[in-house]
């Protein structure tokens, strides 16, 4: 871990320092103790990455938007010691803090003029923390193979689980990261990482983006179309990262104004699917380069990244047909993936023959955190539980879920073809398919869907586009509008 690293936030400038470390020693944190962080994308944040892991201890992100029950469930299994917490999020940890025995202290992450009242002990003010310490700091010799970071995944059933990264797994994910055919970061780039800090370290940006030297640009919570238009076009942002509920926000607001992003070059979507009507609006209307990628939280997380590189964005809704670079992408250098059949048996690459998708490398998952056995088979596979195919030269395409699939009269139906065939519609923002039970078919697919701020949108007109686009068994029986749907991070 370096000793300082420069960081660009809404304008300011900001130095990790050796400071940061010598408070946590001071709060008795040591090398192992687990430190957990419940914040937004901000300099802050980004510092505690380095302090925590820099001096030996284990840092925790946490997703704020997990229950309360899933919130002390993470925090009591880890047996955090401290919590760092952004100002959103303090008052209700303060009072969850009696359901925490493990928490010595929580450190809100702001200056003291900001600093609210707790009645609750050892509520400590963040900038007063740092203030005072020395600037001078003896850093530990750590094992490359000692724990770095911890992220709890709920994307698989029960209980969250805990994926334990090391320094060595970490620094060999953010080269990978960096390298032409995968993020391609480099020291002319000004990057914004919408992606939350919180979900899976921000795809490793924080570490990669400082091994190559490129500027960070943090959004804070301002996550709104308006506000990360202009804070891309004010730090001349040209590569920025996120899931693609944050895009459709953006774009909206960039249709609605009639504006453009100046600089802005390449964008990386990842956490679900890229529409084809989102991409062939980044790339027609605004001359944005869309980059799929892939991974998991037992992946450190990026797997794969798409690179393919095409001209004119060729839209599916002409008839043409859908380009390898809505596919997931290649496997980045250390990446294995395969695919296999019910049996176990390993299917052959030829992009066409779908099968359970299994991953295995260097910063892949062993054995959950505190789990009793290895989490991988007797060749060191991990099962991700996505069904997929892969082409000859490696291209990833996930068609679902195995748990999401809709299977009708013994016939598979891949729910995420349903949800992007429904957003051919210009008037539906955000799909879902879904299966219901159904006595002779055992189960049918549903639609549930999201419209646009003023768009007049029906469910007839909706259902005409899957009779044009899907056989009549793989039509859905419904199209149920809702003003929202949940969205995953």
């Amino acid at each position: 871990m370096l000793p300082s690293i420069c960081v660009r936030s809404r304008g300011r400038t900001h130095l990790v320092s050796v400071g940061h470390c010598t408070a946590l020693a001071g709060l008795g944190v040591g090398v192992g103790d687990r430190v957990a962080t419940i914040a937004w994308n901000g300099y802050r944040h980004f510092e505690l990455y380095y302090a925590i892991s820099g001096s030996g201890a284990v840092l925790h992100t946490i997703n704020p938007r997990l229950s309360p029950e899933q919130l002390g469930y993470v925090i009591n299994h880890a047996e955090d010691k401290v919590v760092c917490v952004d100002l959103t999020f303090a008052p209700a940890i303060a009072a969850f803090l009696p359901k925490l025995p493990s928490i010595k202290a929580v450190v809100v992450l702001c200056d003291k003029a900001s600093m609210p009242k707790f009645d609750a002990p050892n509520i400590l003010c963040y900038e007063e923390l740092i203030a005072d310490e020395k600037a001078s700091y003896a850093w530990p010799a750590l094992d490359e193979r000692q724990a770095c970071s911890l992220c709890y995944t709920s994307g698989t059933t029960g209980a969250p689980k805990g994926v334990l990264y090391s320094h060595r797994s970490t620094v060999l994910h953010a080269f990978s990261v960096c390298t032409t055919n995968s993020f391609a970061l480099g020291q002319r780039d000004s990057l914004l990482p919408v992606v939350p800090m919180f979900h899976v370290n921000s795809w490793g940006i924080p570490y990669a983006a400082c091994m190559a030297g490129c500027k960070l640009v943090f959004p804070g919570s301002a996550m709104d179309g308006k506000s990360l238009a202009e804070l891309m076009a004010a730090e001349h942002v040209n590569m920025t990262a996120g899931v693609p509920t944050v895009w459709q926000m953006l774009l909206a607001h960039l249709e609605a104004t009639n504006s453009k992003l100046p600089h802005l070059e390449r964008v990386l979507i990842g956490g679900s699917a890229c529409a084809p009507s989102m991409m062939e609006e980044f790339e027609r209307k605004h001359n944005v380069r869309v980059q799929h990628a892939w991974g998991m939280t037992e992946m450190s997380p990026t797997g794969v990244v798409n690179d393919k590189e095409y001209g004119p964005f060729q839209s599916p809704a002409a008839g043409e047909a859908i380009p390898d670079k809505l596919k997931q992408g290649r496997e980045m250098y250390g990446v294995e993936l395969a695919i296999f059949d019910d049996a176990g048996n390993m299917l052959p690459r030829d992009g066409k023959t779908p099968g359970n998708l299994r991953c295995r490398g260097p910063w892949t998952l062993h054995t959950y955190y505190k789990a009793d056995k290895a989490s991988v088979d007797a060749d060191g596979w991990f099962d991700t539980g996505d069904m997929a195919t892969i082409s000859k030269d490696g291209y990833l395409h996930i068609t679902d879920r195995a748990k999401d699939l809709i299977k009708t009269g013994g016939e598979w139906i891949s729910s995420i073809d349903l949800e992007n065939i429904a957003l051919k519609h210009p008037g539906i923002a955000q799909a879902a398919a879904i299966a219901v039970p159904d006595e002779k078919w055992g189960e049918r697919p549903v639609v549930v869907a999201v419209k646009r701020p003023d768009a007049q949108v029906d469910k007839a007109g909706v259902l005409a586009i899957y009779h044009e686009s899907v056989p009549k068994w793989s039509v859905p029986d419904d199209v149920i509008f809702v003003e929202a749907l949940p969205v995953r991070e």
